[in-house]
């Protein structure tokens, strides 16, 4: 396999580790990113689903302890199950949403004016969020009920969007809802993963035409870079939120939006996805 083909997915793959759990947009980051390396047919499309797994286990490693004493007190544990319940109600909106509307989210959304925009509205509603005055009612993941699980599985399948960000959805959805900053931001966390491993195999599946053995370099190296890129990421994101908030966030989407939408405009990229 070529080195310069190897190059692009690792360059991918931090891309994804770096941009899935921050309220900036994985898929839009991915999909600008791969106009720019020229890695953006049907394959590289397959490959941006696949190399989430390698993100999604980041959350896996990183709360290890917590899945352990899920899986092992589920028959016993009340909270557990509570726990569990929670996930599964919060991943169904997107579930249902993404399989009725995926074909046609990706004929006329997975272009880079879209999701520009996408990212620009994404930034205000962050800055909305953030400016109101508000009390958390829900200050940890196991103090939410299922009503708070839904709300913030409606919030995680606006991200079907492109450009709008699953983690952005979801936390900011969940601080709106009344969740603290820190349990929105955990239950993001948790949330990723039946949705990611969902994604992953649904496209592996749909698209498993186009894979072969020679694929496996490619998608190793793209997976392991989004693993070890996304475990810094997620323990730093924990430690941010104590002290900060995401209008940082808000104002890069704005910015790199802007920038975005002047260089399509203006001629100055061939943002070929566009």
């Amino acid at each position: 396999m070529e080195f310069a083909l190897l190059a692009k997915a690792f360059v991918l793959g931090v891309v994804e580790g770096l941009t899935e759990f921050l309220p900036i947009s994985s898929t839009g980051h991915l999909i600008l990113a791969g106009d720019l390396l020229g890695f953006n047919d049907e394959k590289a499309k397959v490959f941006e689903i696949v190399i989430q797994t390698g993100a999604m286990l980041a959350v896996v490693w990183e709360y290890r302890e917590r899945f352990r004493r899920v899986i092992v007190g589920f028959a016993s544990d009340r909270v557990a199950r509570r726990f569990v319940l929670n996930l599964v109600i919060a991943f169904i909106p997107a579930a249902v949403l993404g399989l009725a509307l995926s074909e046609a989210i990706k004929a006329y959304l997975f272009h880079a004016v879209p999701v520009a925009l996408a990212f620009i509205i994404g930034g205000f509603i962050i800055l909305w969020v953030e400016r109101r005055q508000r009390r958390a009612t829900v200050e940890s993941v196991d103090d939410m009920t299922w009503g708070d699980a839904l709300k913030v599985g409606f919030a995680q399948a606006l991200a079907l969007v492109p450009g709008t960000s699953r983690s952005g959805a979801t936390i900011i959805g969940g601080m709106l809802f009344g969740l603290s900053r820190r349990a929105a931001t955990e239950f993001s966390f948790f949330l990723a993963v039946p949705t990611l491993i969902a994604a992953g195999a649904y496209d592996f599946w749909k698209n498993r035409a186009l894979f072969d053995s020679g694929d496996l370099g490619l998608f190793g190296v793209g997976s392991a870079a989004a693993f070890a890129s996304a475990f810094v990421c997620v323990r730093w994101l924990i430690r941010y939120i104590a002290t900060h908030d995401f209008k940082p966030f808000a104002w890069y989407r704005i910015v790199f939006g802007v920038v975005v939408l002047f260089t399509a405009y203006a001629g100055l990229v061939d943002w070929s996805a566009g």
